[in-house]
């Protein structure tokens, strides 16, 4: 059970317009005014996270005289230091990522949500999930989170492409996008609403955060044991090894895949299906296990171009194998009223494309 307070009991704000007229002997975060932005909101939920910083007030100024004041600075000054607690990411010499930092072999430019997960990141993890700093878990979910949350932020907030070329679409809806919009529009009163839309930011961004660590954490690591075990035992399904069986559906799988993949030193050929019970509608699944994890729309072997969009009777008859119920017109899934079936329908596949080692 993830041990987090309420968002609206975390936070306490202090505007540079009021600055001076409050007693200011509480220790204070301090971040630039104006438009905000994805990297510090969330750098300032993490420090709020942590008991230690859990009373500091926020301050939001450009002001270095208000800024100087503060015990930790984030995304202003122009300066990166651990030891001085001052993390940005702007200066024209910055360029370090989690792997100049000796943390994570991660590329990407830092901005000041990756300067912050790297130094306090482990510590939020353990007292979000109440576990010792020394758990092993907490490696694994501290790079999980970074790979799957943090380096998005890091690579918008500096620009960085998700990929060369010109995109086929538009992706709409990042973390990051739904901050900025929060930012008061240009015909609003930016005045009065900045500071509130600003708190809105940070509850957004620590909602999400929490939410992906507690799927992490109770869902996605469970489910690594059994997809070592499916893989271990993919020869009892059939003797080309080439099919592993995941039981019941839902269990998140690709990326412990991938990575025992690595670990065991599995060539892409020799596991090319994974099939697995579809318990809502009683039939079995089989599923086009993807060349990469980076390349998530790009099968191993997609089912035959022949079955392709058929369903039921008609799939049945063109397969040859009983019991077929769909496969999806790009071929990267399947069903059939029995396991026996599926594994008959990946068996087939890979024997009319040339690939079954049998």
């Amino acid at each position: 059970m993830l041990a987090v307070l309420p968002i609206h009991r975390l936070f306490r704000l202090v505007g540079a317009a009021n600055y001076h007229s409050k007693n200011f002997a509480m220790p204070k975060i301090g971040t630039h005014d104006g438009k905000f932005h994805c990297d510090e909101v969330f750098a300032i939920f993490l420090l709020k996270s942590l008991p230690e910083y859990s009373n500091y007030e926020i301050v939001r100024s450009r002001d270095k005289d208000v800024l100087s004041s503060c015990s930790i600075v984030v995304d202003i000054g122009g300066e990166y230091n651990h030891a001085l607690m001052k993390y940005d990411h702007h200066q024209r010499d910055f360029s370090h990522t989690m792997n100049t930092l000796r943390v994570m072999n991660f590329d990407t430019k830092l901005s000041s949500a990756g300067l912050i997960y790297a130094h306090f990141g482990k510590s939020v993890i353990s007292a979000s999930l109440e576990l010792p700093h020394d758990d092993p878990v907490i490696d694994i979910l501290f790079k999980k989170v970074y790979e799957t949350f943090v380096e998005s932020i890091d690579a918008i907030d500096n620009g960085i492409a998700q990929f060369d070329g010109e995109p086929r679409y538009y992706l709409g809806g990042t973390l990051s996008s739904r901050v900025s919009m929060l930012n008061p529009a240009w015909n609003e009163n930016a005045v009065s609403v900045n500071e509130r839309q600003f708190m809105m930011a940070v509850k957004l961004v620590g909602e999400e955060f929490n939410e992906l660590l507690n799927y992490l954490y109770k869902s996605w690591l469970p489910a690594r044991s059994h997809v070592v075990n499916a893989i271990t035992h993919r020869f009892d399904i059939d003797k080309s090894g080439q099919i592993f069986c995941l039981g019941g559906g839902g269990v998140p799988w690709k990326d412990h895949f991938f990575l025992i993949q690595r670990e065991l030193d599995i060539k892409n050929d020799d596991i090319v299906y994974a099939i697995f019970e579809d318990n809502a509608n009683a039939q079995w699944r089989v599923q086009a296990i993807p060349v990469s994890e980076r390349q998530p729309f790009k099968h191993r072997l997609s089912l035959p171009e022949a079955w392709r969009g058929l369903r039921d009777e008609e799939l049945t008859k063109v397969a040859d194998i009983p019991g077929c119920t769909f496969v999806h017109p790009s071929g990267f899934i399947g069903g059939n009223k029995s396991m026996q079936g599926v594994v008959e329908m990946a068996r087939k596949s890979l024997s009319l494309a040339g690939k079954y080692k049998n």
